[in-house]
């Protein structure tokens, strides 16, 4: 039995990615943990503080130790940490006198942060990577489209056109920022834990600094400016990062389930999900996803912030309220990439039923580029007034609002140019070129 989604073997292929999750698995877990171990003993070693001979043995030792993380239940459960019970199962694997430089001058959160540091490390290395597979997909999409007009939708309503590409560019713009942002803060977070038992790595002694440098090189990690078992700053400021992420692709999925709606049906989600009774239905269950996964980040977010407090020099609290919300939100993340790289591959634009939902309005999606046409030959109020006019007969004599018009007026206007949505597009072209420049930018500046 299963008592979360991610792990489910029923519900694990809906919530879960699994290459996101193996990095949360128990046996990851204690290996990130046993390679913090070794790793200090031979930097230990390179400062003179451990034998090398020992250092050797441990590492030796540990390069194919998997202990059983059922074996080290009892041990977390007592002291609410698996550190105590994993250090004293290397020990006893490695024996003789090279044991007792097993985790020495390191306290347990110093091994459980760099360990999830490690971890994730490569969990940011792949998101990444499927962020620019993904911003790619949308840079081809934007500037496919960028004359493939349709309704604007505002307020949920038909305001005035605009074009498929450059609703992608509106979906791709926030990846490009996040793309950076998400750098930046992998590069804040990324960096070791090391201070022994209340961050002043007094149990090192003298050969603290060094130790320090060394253990940072063995790992490939940067040094924090101080220990930072209490600042969970940059833990939040990532895991907000992610969620943002998450959040970008739930907007994407939102307008993708609003779009493929059968009575609008100006994308189709190829793949889509069945009925268990109704056989016509190709329900959009990867686009659901992206926002049901959103919103499950954005709650669990909340629970990270509490979990940034922490009194004095570490916590018993808040530290472990930060192993519920974590996962979490990396899986729901990462779950969300995959989805969205799996939609844009199967998603299909229905062009003509873009222009045919764009003539249901019968000119009226329009109004507004008529009364600025108006504006040119009379008093803008005037325009106002004529275009409303026009609208309110065009509405209840089921007629085309431009056919309205020349009734009302003998202004020059070109009507036929007017009436046209391609006409009326504005800065389509300048704000999508300006978004793929971005875009660009980022893909080759690395």
């Amino acid at each position: 039995m299963s008592l979360s989604p991610f792990d489910s073997a029923l519900y694990g292929d809906l919530f879960a990615d699994a290459e996101i999750a193996a990095y949360f698995s128990d046996d990851a877990v204690i290996a990130s943990m046993v390679l913090f171990e070794t790793a200090l003993a031979a930097a230990q070693a390179r400062a003179g503080l451990v034998p090398q001979v020992a250092a050797d043995k441990i590492t030796a030792a540990c390069r194919d130790f998997t202990p059983d993380p059922a074996s080290l239940a009892a041990s977390t459960a007592n002291t609410g940490v698996p550190v105590p019970g994993l250090v004293k199962a290397i020990k006893a694997h490695v024996g003789g006198d090279a044991a007792r430089y097993v985790h020495f001058g390191a306290t347990s959160q110093d091994v459980v942060d760099t360990a999830l540091v490690l971890r994730m490390r490569d969990v940011v290395a792949t998101l990444r990577h499927r962020m620019r597979k993904i911003i790619k997909s949308l840079m081809n999409l934007a500037d496919d489209h960028r004359a493939t007009v349709m309704a604007g939708r505002t307020r949920s309503q038909q305001a005035v056109p605009t074009t498929f590409g450059l609703k992608v560019a509106g979906w791709l713009m926030p990846l490009v920022r996040l793309d950076h942002q998400l750098a930046v803060s992998a590069r804040q977070f990324l960096r070791l834990s090391f201070g022994g038992a209340a961050g002043t790595l007094a149990s090192i002694g003298p050969a603290g600094q060094e130790v320090e440098q060394a253990l940072a090189d063995e790992l490939g990690l940067e040094i924090a400016e101080l220990p930072w078992h209490s600042q969970r700053d940059m833990v939040v400021d990532l895991a907000s990062k992610l969620t943002s992420l998450t959040c970008a692709f739930g907007k994407i999925g939102q307008d993708l389930v609003l779009l493929s709606q059968s009575e609008i049906a100006e994308v189709t989600l190829a793949n889509g999900g069945g009925s268990s009774t109704m056989p016509h239905k190709a329900n959009p269950v990867a686009a659901e996803m992206l926002v049901t996964l959103a919103r499950f980040g954005a709650t669990q977010m909340s629970h990270l912030h509490h979990a940034q407090i922490h009194e004095h020099e570490r916590s018993g609290i808040a530290w472990l309220q930060e192993w519920l919300a974590l996962p979490e939100i990396v899986m729901a993340c990462g779950k969300a990439t995959a989805l969205m790289l799996s939609l844009l591959g199967h998603l299909q634009v229905n062009t003509a039923k873009m222009r045919e939902n764009i003539d249901i309005s019968r000119g009226a999606m329009l109004a507004e580029a008529a009364t600025f046409a108006l504006a040119d030959h009379m008093d803008r109020d005037m325009a106002d007034k004529l275009v409303k006019q026009a609208v309110a007969t065009s509405l209840a004599q089921g007629t085309h609002l431009f056919d309205e018009l020349p009734k009302l007026t003998d202004a020059g206007v070109d009507w036929r140019k007017v009436r046209d949505p391609a006409n009326y597009l504005g800065l389509n072209d300048v704000y999508i070129d300006r978004v793929l420049g971005a875009a660009h930018r980022i893909l080759t500046e690395g």
